[in-house]
């Protein structure tokens, strides 16, 4: 059997599990969703019933009815308990349902559903937007499965600035552990779905961390505490039994100062909290089911280990958190006046607030971030999963970038052609001549794109890799800036200064830059035939004197006669087309030497457009 059509059946058995796992679930859910419907009318039975009942015993006795209503009321607590609890189940069900059916629908590479990452695009970083790192159809859209803004945030991160070996090794053997671990990665997910989070209320819940304390340590309002409901219940009494009402108002009055005098504080500190409510929640359900995971790998064990505090999980503090903020929230309520006034409400919670943070503020980033790393891991496991094809590269100090069968990780498999790679990172350039659409750009970016991953801890699309740490910079896509009145030949000159200048930044002496891996596609094609060849030729001396490392694609065959004084730090690469029968025939190869193939009359003539041969 054949590697490609090995292959194929690796991809329709992961096509048949997801297919059969959303079926599987989709059933389940459907099944326990009629349970909780008879259960709900059952409930209003067992309601009017007991009311029935209540009443017969009233007709007996005050006392038995009274019992018996006690009895009912604490009962039927825990049969809406019970049953909010399979309306809980059947959500998740349901949702397990639909992430199985998105996997489907992503390995046909129909990733619309998933985030994309846009915000995370920055047009002036070294590599992001010509590489496809983010945005609409992006690797970062394909991969992405993390359900909390931090989770994103850190798979983002991870994309953006490459990691030290160490650390790629660490990441490797957690996304590796993860792999295999479907059900787990796709409970996960499901936990997730439900999150509804914003970065500014994170940052403010974060923020919030370090403000001053208002009523803890404050002794006055310790008293206070204790004392207002105390005075309240004291003026109920007197107003039932020896004042009147008027009067009685009067004992409202120590309440209302207080209030008066913190609401300024009190509403800040609500302010920076309040949003949090539900996420938090959320929050607390990922972090439980990380907390019952049972990991082998360094990192994964290592975030695993602070998720407790105080004897009890991180969970369940949380979970202490979101309602305390939900008690404090309370005060939206137009009744939380009478609360407020009767016995101080918003303090009270407030205190539970700040009693909260003096024990665990240190430990809640702690958290964050364990629940950010399982989701940026658990999205790169997934990919792997997707892809039984891709391979974990091996970075390593050295001074070759490797690699076997190399393809574009956002191609679709069936469409997707790999090639190999090898070439000394410093001091040497492969210069890739071609006809239009022959697959140069594409291989610049399947190259700079799977350094990228390799970097970040991700499996790769290829059969075997190896690099070192690498900074990736490229010059693909640069395009003119109204704001700024810059043209597009001027933003390209200025991102090649800014190559150039990091070249020459990793060359110093004592520089602790790692070495530059660049990718440039048809340089100058701003200008005129004769200066985009003079100007290509110096920028290609220069880099090469600078010791610089990378791949350059171009339409200028002249620029293939450099390789002969070269020294060998100059190998020119091509990718054919071939012409049969009046239409075009592209493998997508790369094969030595300078192209001998061309095709835009051919192409301009496909369209209509009539080209005359003098």
């Amino acid at each position: 059997m054949s590697f490609r059509s090995g292959f194929k059946n690796q991809v329709q058995k992961l096509k048949d599990e997801y297919q059969q796992r959303q079926v599987h679930f989709a059933d389940e859910a459907l099944a326990l969703r009629k349970q909780y419907d008879r259960i709900s009318i059952l409930r209003l039975l067992v309601f009017f019933g007991s009311a029935a009942i209540a009443i017969f015993f009233f007709s007996i006795h005050w006392m038995l009815a009274t019992l018996f209503i006690l009895l009912f009321l604490a009962g039927f607590y825990r049969l809406m308990l019970w049953h909010q609890k399979m309306l809980t189940d059947v959500t998740h069900l349901e949702r397990l349902a639909q992430i199985n059916a998105e996997e489907l629908a992503a390995l046909n590479h129909r990733t619309e559903i998933f985030p994309s990452g846009t915000e995370f695009l920055e047009t002036d970083h070294p590599y992001t937007l010509d590489l496809d790192v983010f945005g609409a159809y992006s690797f970062f859209q394909s991969a992405c499965r993390a359900t909390t803004v931090i989770g994103r945030q850190r798979l983002a991160e991870y994309l953006l600035q490459p990691a030290e070996i160490p650390e790629i090794i660490a990441r490797q053997q957690a996304v590796s552990e993860l792999r295999p671990l479907l059900d787990w990665r796709q409970h996960f997910q499901a936990f997730g779905n439900s999150v509804k989070d914003d970065p500014k209320h994170v940052l403010m819940l974060r923020q919030w961390l370090h403000d001053d304390f208002l009523v803890l340590g404050n002794r006055a309002f310790s008293i206070a505490l204790v004392a207002i409901p105390a005075w309240t219940l004291a003026a109920l009494l007197l107003w039932i039994f020896f004042v009147p009402w008027q009067l009685a108002l009067l004992f409202l009055l120590p309440a209302g100062f207080i209030l008066k005098n913190t609401k300024e504080k009190v509403d800040r500190i609500h302010l920076r909290t309040t949003h949090t409510a539900g996420m938090l929640a959320s929050y607390a359900r990922l972090l439980a089911h990380i907390e019952s995971g049972n990991f082998s790998s360094k990192k994964l064990a290592e975030l695993q280990t602070p998720l407790s505090a105080n004897g009890h999980p991180a969970s369940a503090h949380i979970r202490r958190l979101d309602y305390i903020i939900r008690q404090l929230n309370v005060r939206f309520n137009f009744f939380a006046i009478f609360l407020n006034l009767g016995a101080l409400w918003d303090l009270q919670w407030l205190y539970r607030l700040e009693k909260w943070k003096a024990e665990l503020r240190d430990s809640l980033p702690v958290w964050f971030e364990t629940l950010r790393e399982f989701e940026a891991l658990s999205s790169f496991a997934n990919t792997w999963f997707n892809n039984p094809d891709w391979t974990m590269p091996e970075v390593k100090t050295g001074a070759r970038l490797e690699a076997v069968n190399l393809g574009h990780p956002l191609i679709h498999p069936s469409k997707r052609i790999g090639n190999d790679i090898g070439m000394p990172i410093r001091g040497h350039i492969k210069l890739i001549t071609g006809s239009n659409m022959a697959g140069k750009s594409t291989f610049l970016r399947a190259v700079g794109l799977n350094v990228v991953l390799a970097q970040s801890g991700s499996p790769v699309c290829a059969e075997k890799m190896t690099l070192p740490p690498l900074r990736v910079f490229t010059s693909m896509r640069t395009r003119d800036d109204l704001h700024e009145s810059t043209s597009s030949f001027y933003a390209e000159l200025k991102r090649l200064k800014v190559i150039i200048e990091a070249v020459q930044q990793a060359q110093e002496p004592q520089s602790d830059q790692l070495p530059v891996f660049f990718l440039l596609d048809e340089i100058l094609k701003g200008t005129n035939s004769v200066d985009r060849h003079t100007g290509a030729r110096a920028l290609i001396e220069q880099l090469i004197r600078l010791e610089g490392g990378g791949l350059i694609a171009t339409h200028d065959l002249e620029l293939g006669r450099l390789e002969a004084d070269a020294n060998d730090t100059i190998e020119n690469l091509c990718m054919e087309v071939e012409v049969k029968n009046g239409e075009l025939f592209f493998d997508y190869k790369i094969k030595k030497g300078v192209s001998q193939s061309f095709n835009a009359t051919l192409l301009m003539r496909q369209m209509g457009i009539e080209v005359e041969v003098r």
